[in-house]
């Protein structure tokens, strides 16, 4: 279990992390989402200790991270997976990492097979390709056979297979009663993966639920409509709330009002529609509602092109 207690972090007169306090339970799969500056990476450098806190506290199981006296048989981090000596081959790191803990050999040929090392075990690690240093970084948070297990981006630079094992080492590991904790930037991937989430926007806590509540409670009626009257269909729904999109010459997406609604005003205005479908709300859907105004940057032409093409999404 992972417990923060109005965490805070300073740099200078920056404040990264703003008083937050929440839980991490075992168990399940615990995502961290927010965008780029929000405090994510801070946050997990305090959880392991190499970051102090400003103010507030948080501790593994109990204690804070330094109070562990074999920290890789409690934690298992993956931070910075390519913070490894570049002339050392992944067993030799592995080897020296697991003898600092009396952690036997036998495991360290386990976590090579684990994570699909074994035909790149004694070569150089300054070789490795991006993926391959994410493998070996998830190999040394496993090394331990930790109670919890915090990864940072593990998926960076994984393919399709990798994201894949991952996704299934993560389940696989919750199902077991560890604590699970993950970030990543892939809202389909987390989506698959995370019962719970945490998100966070400029230092502070957004939203820390289920994943099914996060997303019913973004849950605004979404409809792609078809009609050879596009302007008029508009011009009947306009309202302050109903947010209209035109795709294309004949099909509209609409907002805040659902399918029933649509069908009863084009009825009423003797309006022929060709399509009314349902668009079903997503995760990433979810996560930009709560998140459009933490991020640091914003861009009309990409909230432009995601509404094209959350609109189009049932196009052939």
């Amino acid at each position: 279990m992972i417990t923060a207690t109005a965490l805070t972090k300073n740099y200078g007169t920056k404040r990264a992390v703003d008083g937050i306090s929440f839980t991490v339970q075992p168990g399940k799969v615990t995502g961290f989402l927010g965008p780029n500056g929000a405090g994510k990476s801070t946050t997990m450098r305090m959880i392991v200790g190499l970051d102090r806190p400003t103010f507030g506290s948080v501790s593994v199981n109990g204690r804070r991270y330094a109070e562990h006296h074999a920290p890789l048989r409690e934690v298992g981090a993956l931070l910075e997976a390519k913070s490894v000596h570049r002339s050392r081959s992944a067993r030799t790191h592995l080897r020296a990492l697991a003898a600092t803990h009396s952690i036997p050999n036998t495991r360290v040929d386990e976590v090579i097979e684990l994570t699909g090392l074994g035909s790149v075990a004694t070569k150089k690690v300054g070789g490795f390709s991006l993926g391959m240093g994410q493998r070996l970084g998830i190999a040394v948070a496993l090394l331990g056979d930790p109670q919890t297990l915090i990864l940072d981006e593990p998926v960076n630079g994984l393919d399709p297979e990798g994201v894949l094992w991952v996704r299934n080492l993560a389940r696989h590991q919750a199902a077991q009663g560890k604590t699970v904790f993950i970030s990543s930037h892939l809202m389909s991937e987390m989506a698959l993966t995370a019962d719970h989430l945490i998100v966070i926007g400029r230092g502070r806590i957004l939203a820390d639920a289920p994943i099914e509540q996060i997303i019913d409670g973004a849950n605004v009626p979404t409809c792609k409509v078809k009609t050879d009257s596009a302007e008029d269909l508009m011009n009947a729904l306009a309202a302050q709330d109903v947010h209209l999109t035109r795709v294309d010459a004949q099909t509209i997406q609409v907002v805040g009002l659902d399918g029933r609604a649509i069908a009863t005003r084009a009825m009423e205005l003797q309006i022929l529609l060709h399509e009314l479908t349902p668009i079903q709300q997503s995760l990433e859907a979810a996560y930009m509602a709560l998140t459009q105004d933490e991020v640091e940057y914003h861009s009309h032409l990409g909230n432009e092109l995601a509404a094209a093409t959350t609109g189009k999404q049932d196009q052939p």
